[in-house]
Order: structure tokens, then sequence, then C-alpha cells
């Protein structure tokens, strides 16, 4: 059965809602907003994205996520000799290749004022998280159907597949929980990779859900997310999704998170498992062209540090296995 698709959200769902992208997530558990980049924005974008796509594949940029691996910790020994990759991590770092962080490059993404405008609806102060970057598989196996795929199973980011109902309401935000994170892609190629299950952020999963095989096809109720190059869909990461690559076709999407500082120490496992920690005191922003947003990466970057600094020694852990 084919995936219902995404529409766009263009308008507030009620004129009087100060939060209106933020009110969506909660009852939703993604937005998706068009033509956040223009096309200037994207040919400038898409050059750097090459440059470390290939750099990465060749073995040159060691934090990389390999193929036949969904989650952390990704052992980048394995490329180029034995394996894929389907994900960059760590765009942020200050030791990026040349070409890549130049006028900004693909870093300045993050701090984009149309980004941070729907984190940051309701005030809060923001914190630096995750910045990565989902790519075309290289080296995987064609399907029995003759279709070139790859796929990630169903998940949710942060509560594992074999929790209990109980845990997951838990571990889940309630509609008048403050939003305290949103995780992002942002794709500068027309993507489709992306399909969640509406509102199931907010609830344990359906004996459905738990029931079904990690790769099910179909799940009652799933949207597809159409992007075109350019928009961006914010979706909380604990929403039930998964995505599904058409390999015969290339993708260089922007994946990213932004957290609030009141949720440091709810975040931590799911920021610090990256190891952002061990280079996040060396970034330099320096190379930002606008002063306003020079000092607001400062300042979220400042965040990130001290949360690192509020869990040395500790053992965060991973949220996920597999």
């Amino acid at each position: 059965m084919p995936s219902p698709t995404s529409q766009p959200t263009t308008t507030p769902q009620t004129p009087a809602d100060p939060h209106p992208h933020l009110t969506a997530l909660r009852t939703r558990g993604f937005i998706h907003i068009p033509s956040l980049l223009t096309p200037p924005e994207l040919a400038t974008l898409r050059t750097a994205a090459a440059t470390l796509t290939a750099t990465a594949r060749a073995g040159g940029w060691p934090h990389v996520r390999t193929v036949g691996k969904q989650f952390p910790p990704w052992d980048a020994s394995l490329v180029p000799e034995r394996a894929g990759i389907w994900g960059v991590q760590h765009l942020l770092h200050p030791d990026l290749p040349v070409g890549v962080q130049e006028r900004g490059g693909l870093g300045g993404v993050y701090f984009h004022g149309g980004l941070l405008k729907v984190v940051g609806e309701d005030g809060g102060e923001l914190t630096m998280e995750l910045f990565n970057m989902l790519v075309r598989p290289e080296g995987v196996g064609v399907a029995a159907s003759g279709e070139r795929a790859f796929e990630l199973r169903w998940h949710r980011d942060d509560i594992p597949a074999t929790a209990t109902a109980e845990e997951e309401v838990a571990r889940l935000k309630g509609p008048d929980d403050k939003y305290v994170h949103t995780q992002w892609n942002l794709p500068l190629y027309d993507d489709d990779s992306l399909i969640v299950i509406p509102g199931s952020h907010a609830r344990a999963r359906t004996e459905e859900e738990r029931n079904a095989g990690p790769y099910e096809e179909y799940i009652t109720g799933q949207v597809r997310v159409q992007l075109k190059a350019g928009d961006v869909v914010f979706y909380d990461n604990n929403i039930l999704h998964r995505g599904v690559y058409d390999v015969a076709k290339e993708r260089a999407t922007l994946h990213g998170s932004v957290g609030h500082v009141s949720a440091s120490r709810e975040r931590a496992r799911n920021v610090l498992q990256h190891g952002v920690g061990e280079w996040v005191d060396r970034c330099d922003f320096s190379v930002l062209k606008d002063e306003k947003q020079r000092k607001t990466a400062e300042a979220m970057r400042q965040r990130l540090v001290q949360l690192g600094r509020e869990n040395e020694g500790k053992d965060v852990g991973f949220s996920l296995e597999g």
C-alpha cells in the first residue's frame, strides 16, 4: 500500500497561536516548511556537500555512518575497504576539510535564522547539539525487485524497541509539556526518504506498531514526507519513523537537532553519545559572515560546552543498539 505524502505547512493553524510551529510539533510530531533555502544558496551548499562526501567515502573524514549499522558507535576503519557510508557526522567540527568551512559553508546553515526561529519560537535559550548529513549509500545490493534501495528500521531515536508501553509513556512528551528540542532534515536535493507516523511521538505504540517487523513496508497512518530541495521538515525525534533511500538518486540532506538549555539533563545522552564533546571547545565561528549569527553561534556553543561539563566523567551510554 503506498504511503500518503506530506503537504508543506504554509500558514498557522490558529491566527492567535503565538507558537504555531511548536503547536504543530506537539500535535502531529512533525511540520514541513517549504523553500527555506534559495537556489543560489543550494548551489553553493551542494558544492561543499560533494567535497565532504567524496572525502568521507575515500576514508579522509573519519566521522561517518557506515552501511550495515544504524546507530552509534560507528567504526570508521571499515571505510573505504569494507563498507560504504550513509551519513557524514559533525558538520560543525573545527577540522572539516578546506572548502567545506569557507564563508560559513555547511556549518552556517545550522545557525540559519529561519531554522532557529522555529526552534526558538517560545523564547527559550537554545543549545547547540548535532549537525550531520545523510547521503546516498554506495556499494549496497540490489533488491529482488530490481529496485536499488537502502532502508533503516522503524524506531524512536531515544526509546528502544524493547520498551514497554508504560516505559514509552513515561519518556514521551505530553501535549502540555514544554518543547525542549527539535530535530530537522533539510535536503539539498529533492528527498522523500523520511517516513513518519503522525501523532506517535505522544503515545505508546499501537499493537500493530509493536508487532510490525523492523522494515515493515506499511503501517497504518504512515506518511512519506515529500521534500523539495531547500525545504525543511522539523520533527520530534521520538516520533515513530524510518528512512528508505533510493540509492539511484543523489542525496545530501542536512540533518540537525537543537535543544533548549532547560533540557540539558534530558538531552545529554542523545547528544553526547555522538562524541561532540571531544571537539566543541575548539569550534571557531569567525567564518560566519553575519555578526549577529556569530554571537548566536558562540552562545549556543557555550551551552553545549556546559552540558559536557555537567556530564564529565559520566557514562551517558547509547540510546539505541544496532
